[in-house]
Formats: C-alpha cells, structure tokens, sequence
C-alpha cells in the first residue's frame, strides 16, 4: 500500500509536469531554441556583448555626432543671475516657481543676484500638505481600507514634489521671504529621512482615525485627533528645518553699490512689495496627446493646501504650447515648465536631445512608442521643472532649440543650464506656466469651462 501511494503520487507529479510543460503562453523547449536562434552570433553581436557586458550602456551608446550639432548660443535669452541648487530633494517646482519670479525683484531693485527661502514655503508646504492627507482621512472614512483611493492616500501621504498651483497657494496664505531670512537646513536640502519619518506618523494616526470612527467617534473628536498628529508633524518641521520668521529685517546693495536702507517685513507684506505680477495671471498648460485637447482637467488632491486649488491645466496641441513660449521668451518673461528630464539627457555636457543615446544601434532592437503610448503606459511622466529662459532660431526663423534654467547647481550641465533642442521639447515636455497676456482669446475661454476631475493616479497627475 505504501509502494502504490508512493507511485500515485510520482505519477501525479509527472502528469502536473507534464501539463506545466505543454500549457500554452508557458516558455518550453521549443520557444527556447526559436528565441536562441533569433539572435545570431556574428562578429557584430559578439563585439557588442563584450562592450556592454563590460561597460555602461549609456556611454556606449553617446551620439556623439549629434552633439556636435548643437551649440550654445541663443537669439534670445532671458538674462539669469545665479543658478540655485536644489541639493537632494523633490523640491524642483518650488525652486522652478521661485525662479520665475526672481528675475523681476532683481530687476525692480537693480540687484547683483536674489534668491527667495525656498525652506520657508517648504516647512509650509510639508504642514499643509500633511493636513491634507489627514482631512483627506476623514472624507473616506466610511470607504474599505482596500478601496483604491483609500489605497493610495496611504501610499502617498507625503512628499516633497509638488507643481506650480502649490507654490502660489503656499505664498497667497503665507508670502514669501528673502534667503537670508531662513536659511537651508541640512533636512531641507536632505530630505529623505524628515519625509520617511513623517509618512510614518502621518500613517500612525491616519489609521487611528480611522479606528476611532469605526468605534462611533464623532467628527469633532476626529478633529482633536487630526490636531494632535499636526502637533507632532509640525515639532519635527520645527526641529528639522528650522522656525519660519513672522517678521524679518531686509536691506539689499544693488549692482552699482547702493545699500538700501533696512526695512521690517511680514512675509506677506514683502510678497507684496517685491512681486507686482498678479499670481493669477498665470495659466497652467499641458500637451497630453491621450487627452481631449481644448480641455479643462483638474487633478484630485493635486494641491498641498485643504483649503487651497488643485492642479487645473488646459491641454493644449504641441505647436500651439510652443508659439505661446516663443513669445514670452521674447517679451523676456521665463517660464515654469516641467518634462521628463531623465530621457535623453546628459547632465554633463547639460543637453537633452532625442537619440542623444543610441540604444537601438547598440543592441539592434527598435523603440518605438510615440508619446500617447508612453503616456499611457507610465513609460513617460512628467519628472521635473525647470524655468524655460531661451529660444534659438534658425536663419529661416524656425526653432532649432530652447534653454532651461535647471536648480541643480551651476556645477551642473552647462553652467547650471539644460540646453533641450526643440525635437526634445516635443517628445518629453509635458507642462508649461504662461501669463495670460501671451494666450489667445480661444484658450482663456477654456478656463470658463467645468473642469474634467481626474483621479490621483492619473498619468499625469
């Protein structure tokens, strides 16, 4: 009896095998040899696998021909007085946003070079952003805890990314300071280990919330809760990023060596004096070719404030978004944009550029998705902003290339710059910040129309 149970069992696990072995989609013997004689060993292919093999396939595959094409000079340039560095952070929009207001306080006072405290909106924007999250707690308390926006709000409490809408929300409630009146802390340019440790408490008491509601908790007990987890989010900014002024103290020499005299400020009340462009007078726009164009989408919890807009953008065609920036580079008004900056770039040289890394010649397999398909399926997103400073034209008048004024450090790319050519702009950018005054009456109309709401988990979002 023990022999034939022995046997029943082999016998079963040979027939499982064999049916593993001959399930359709399954990789077998077959498939193997095909795919093994799909690749022929000739002295090409073999020279290629020792160079790859033995190397970084970005660096084997520099286009250097096409970089000789590309030159530095631009017809028009948006004069920059400092690069900033945003160190070791997702703060990019914020340092972008800041950016493209810069050039005017340092116009306006005839100044060497000015910077604007990008710690200080960040210790707001962590706060708010963190407030966010719990107020968002309490609106899907009744929702499963495995529902997907449930899901996702615990997956992303957090974080130090952001858009242009964040930065102006962040200044219209708490203006804006001079560098020198907060200073960058270690965690504000490090910020990996602040954001680990407050996504854990935020965590903590969003699930505590929703314990206490699921024991018949009212609201307003909810609400002494949240405030108690604000607490403690807030005393970690305190101590990690320092404590944001309620009023400071700012004279200025100028480029001709004027000191000004010193002058006490709110922060709102400098906002207001160094900025005279209305903040709403900036429209967001987007080219996303797997969405309606002519549109109005707004992004759900796309915002830092709970009392604050979330990201509304009109997804514009390609040329358009680039006949808009033209002329605001020429009427010298930089702008916010945003692109996936990780495709195509070499940050050494400070060029992006499409087939800058030939990958395709390396291992003679074609890529070819067009940027619907990348968008949709998470190949491409927007990863970082920049300020757009510069356009360059060829001698019939067509647009050869741009300039972006990166925050990675003059060290970085050209100067401190990205030199992008327009084929580049094309594929990977995604978003761009423009004043009113350069949109057509057709586009302005847009933003008369009720907005499309998309989830969190957009594409684009």
């Amino acid at each position: 009896m023990k022999y034939l149970l022995v046997l029943i069992l082999a016998l079963s696990f040979g027939l499982n095998a064999f049916a593993q072995d001959k399930k359709e989609g399954a990789i077998n013997d077959e498939m193997l040899k095909r795919l093994n004689n799909s690749v022929k060993m000739d002295n090409y292919t073999k020279a290629m696998q020792n160079a790859v093999s033995n190397n970084e396939i970005s660096k084997l595959a520099f286009n250097r021909g096409l970089v000789d094409k590309i030159d530095e000079h631009f017809a028009h340039r948006i004069e920059i007085k400092g690069i900033t560095n945003q160190k070791k952070t997702g703060r990019c929009w914020l340092f972008t946003g800041l950016n493209v207001l810069r050039p005017k306080v340092i116009k306006k006072y005839n100044l060497k070079e000015f910077e604007f405290s990008e710690n200080y909106l960040f210790f707001w924007d962590q706060l708010e952003k963190a407030n966010l999250f719990l107020e968002a707690i309490l609106e899907t308390k009744d929702e499963k805890i495995d529902s997907r926006k449930v899901e996702w709000l615990f997956k992303h409490p957090i974080g130090d990314g952001g858009v242009w809408n964040m930065m102006v929300d962040l200044v219209e409630k708490y203006g804006m300071v001079p560098k020198e009146a907060m200073q960058e802390s270690f965690n504000s340019e490090n910020t990996r280990m602040m954001n680990r440790l407050i996504k854990r408490k935020l965590r903590e008491g969003g699930i505590n919330i929703r314990k206490l509601y699921k024991k018949g908790e009212k609201l307003s007990a909810l609400r002494k809760e949240k405030e108690k987890i604000l607490a403690d989010v807030y005393r970690i900014l305190i101590i990690s990023l320092g404590t944001p002024p309620t009023k400071f103290t700012w004279r200025y020499e100028d480029k001709d060596g004027n000191l000004s005299k010193s002058n006490e400020y709110t922060p709102l009340s400098f906002y207001k004096e160094v900025i005279e462009t209305e903040l709403k007078e900036y429209v967001m726009l987007m080219h996303d070719p797997a969405k309606e164009y002519y549109k109005l989408y707004e992004i759900e919890y796309s915002r830092n404030r709970y009392d604050g807009k979330n990201w509304k953008y009109i997804n514009l065609p390609l040329k358009e978004l680039k006949k808009y920036a033209k002329n605001s580079i020429l009427a010298d008004e930089s702008m916010y944009f945003s692109c996936d900056v990780g495709k195509q770039l070499n940050r050494e040289k400070g060029i992006v550029a499409v087939n800058l890394y030939d990958y395709e010649s390396i291992f003679g397999v074609k890529f070819g998705m067009n940027k619907k398909d990348r968008i949709l399926t998470f190949e491409s997103a927007s990863t970082h902003g920049m300020a757009l400073v510069g356009v360059d034209t060829s001698a019939t008048g067509k647009t050869t290339k741009w300039l972006l004024e990166n925050s990675w450090g003059k060290d970085s790319g050209h100067e401190g710059f990205l030199i992008m050519t327009d084929a580049w702009f094309s594929e990977y950018m995604f978003r761009l910040v423009i004043q009113k005054q350069f949109l057509p009456a057709k586009v302005l109309d847009v933003l008369k129309q009720k907005p499309i709401l998309l989830p969190p988990w957009d594409p684009m979002s």
